[in-house]
C-alpha cells in the first residue's frame, strides 16, 4: 500500500511541477478572463445604451439584445460562459495534460519510469480536478469585481452564493466530460484529435439543445443547468446527470486501459 501511495504522490508532484513551469497555466487563466470582461461590457451597454454609444462601445445602428443590467443577469452570463466556453477552454487544458508528453517526445521516458501507469493517469485527472475549479473561481471573483466597478443594481449575498454553487456544479459537469478528451489526447498522441472532439461535441450540443434532446445529450447538460435557453420550469432529472457520469466513467476506464497497454516504442 505504501508503494502505491508513494508512486501516486511522485506522479502528482511531477504533474504539478510541469503545470507550474508551463505557460499554459497562465495563458488559459488569462484567456478565459475575457468572459467577465465581456459580461461587464454588456452590463455597461444595457445600463446606459446612449452612454455606451458615445463611448464607442456600440455603433449608432446597433440593435441591443433584450436584457437588464443587474447582478442576476451578470452572474448568469458568467455561468453560461463557463458551461459553453468551458467545453473548449477546459478541453485545451485536458489535451495539454494528456498529450504534452507525445508532443515533447518524452513519452518513452515517462512509460519507462517505475511509477505505475495508473498513478500517472490518476495524477493527471486529479490535477485537472483542481485546475478547472480554480479557473472558474478566478472568473467568478473577477466577475464580482467588474460588477462592483460597473455599479450594477440587484446585489444579493444569497444570489451570489447560489450563483457560485451553480458555477461549481457546472464546472464539475464539464470536468466529467473531459475524460473522453483525455482518451483522445492519449490515443491521438497529441492535441489535434482531442480538440477536434471538443469542437464536435460543442456543435452537437447546440443541435441537441435546439431539437429538445439536450437533457439526454451529455455535452448539452452543463448549458441547460446554466439556463442558457432561459429559466426552466422544472429541474433536470437524475437521468441527465447520469449520462454525464456514464461518459466520465467510460472515458476514465478507456484512458486507463490505453495507458496500461501503451508500449514504450510508440507510446
Amino acid at each position: 500500500m505504501t508503494g502505491y501511495r508513494l508512486g501516486f504522490q511522485s506522479a502528482l508532484w511531477a504533474e504539478f511541477l510541469k503545470a507550474r513551469r508551463s505557460t499554459v497555466t497562465l495563458l488559459t487563466g488569462l484567456g478565459f478572463l475575457i468572459l467577465p470582461v465581456v459580461s461587464g461590457v454588456f452590463m455597461i451597454i444595457l445600463k446606459d445604451p446612449e452612454a455606451a454609444r458615445s463611448m464607442g462601445l456600440i455603433s449608432a445602428k446597433a440593435q441591443l439584445v433584450a436584457g437588464v443590467a443587474d447582478w442576476p443577469t451578470h452572474l448568469g452570463m458568467l455561468n453560461m460562459g463557463v458551461s459553453i466556453g468551458g467545453l473548449v477552454v477546459y478541453a485545451m487544458i485536458t489535451a495539454w495534460l494528456f498529450g504534452r508528453e507525445f508532443v515533447d517526445r518524452t513519452v518513452k521516458e515517462l512509460l519507462a519510469v517505475p511509477t505505475p501507469r495508473w498513478a500517472i493517469v490518476a495524477a493527471k485527472f486529479l490535477l485537472l480536478a483542481l485546475w478547472l475549479p480554480a479557473i472558474s473561481l478566478l472568473i467568478f471573483v473577477v466577475g464580482l469585481g467588474i460588477g462592483a466597478l460597473v455599479d450594477i443594481p440587484g446585489w444579493s449575498a444569497g444570489a451570489v452564493w447560489s450563483s457560485l454553487g451553480e458555477m461549481m456544479a457546472i464546472t464539475l459537469l464539464v470536468y466529467m466530460l473531459m475524460s473522453p478528451v483525455a482518451y483522445f489526447a492519449s490515443v491521438g498522441r497529441g492535441y489535434l484529435p482531442p480538440l477536434g472532439w471538443a469542437f464536435l461535441t460543442l456543435v452537437l450540443a447546440q443541435i441537441a439543445g435546439a431539437l429538445g434532446w439536450g437533457e439526454w445529450f451529455p455535452w448539452a447538460v452543463p448549458a441547460l443547468l446554466s439556463q442558457v435557453n432561459g429559466p426552466r420550469l422544472e429541474p433536470m432529472g437524475a437521468g441527465s446527470y447520469g449520462v454525464v457520469a456514464l461518459v466520465f466513467v467510460i472515458g476514465v476506464v478507456a484512458t486507463l486501459r490505453w495507458w496500461q497497454r501503451a508500449d514504450q516504442a510508440g507510446g
